[in-house]
């Protein structure tokens, strides 16, 4: 190859290749682009799954909607679930009257869950999440976990342990939402 020949200006053919190529990667990226969002529009609404109340009621999710609520995921041998459920217990008695309080139990029988939580003063609506179905549609892998869903059913913002301070902040950031 000569000095001349490596000057040359590229082929119409490499030219063609490369825009094809660039095309083929921006349409790749719309198309992530577009997946990831249509999957966090959906993974916003709390999911439309069967709960068994503490006298064995099956209830929906979707009853919820209608006012603000905070659901918390628990179980008694959890540790941290235990301190965190008498945060839950007093911060429910200052504002139960703002929104619903909701307690939801993977592991433990009705009558452990009910004893239990009783002992740390709660006194919002308990619920089984028998096969863990709830958990699983929100992907939930560790424990405690509060989630906060506005008055249409909308998630608005989940976390892990909390004291009651920031139980009460999150409350207000809740509050300030569903009002939007």
């Amino acid at each position: 190859m000569t000095a001349s020949s490596a000057e040359q200006p590229s082929s119409p053919r490499s030219s063609s290749r490369l825009a094809v190529v660039l095309v083929a990667v921006a349409v790749f990226v719309a198309l992530v682009v577009f997946i990831v969002n249509s999957g966090s529009d959906s993974a916003t609404t709390l999911p439309a799954v069967d709960l068994v109340d503490a006298s064995g009621q099956v209830v929906s999710t979707t009853s919820f909607r209608g006012e603000p609520t905070v659901i918390n995921f628990w179980f008694s041998t959890c540790v941290p679930c235990a301190r965190e459920l008498i945060d839950f217990a007093e911060v429910h008695a200052d504002r139960g009257d703002e929104v619903r309080f909701v307690g939801a139990n993977p592991l433990d029988t009705t009558e452990r869950m009910l004893a239990f939580a009783g002992e740390r003063g709660v006194t919002y609506d308990l619920f089984r999440d028998e096969l863990a179905e709830l958990q699983t549609e929100l992907g939930l892998t560790s424990f405690p976990v509060t989630i906060f869903v506005d008055s249409r059913g909308e998630i608005v913002s989940q976390a892990g342990v909390l004291e009651a301070a920031s139980l009460d902040e999150r409350i207000d950031e809740l509050v300030l939402a569903d009002q939007r």
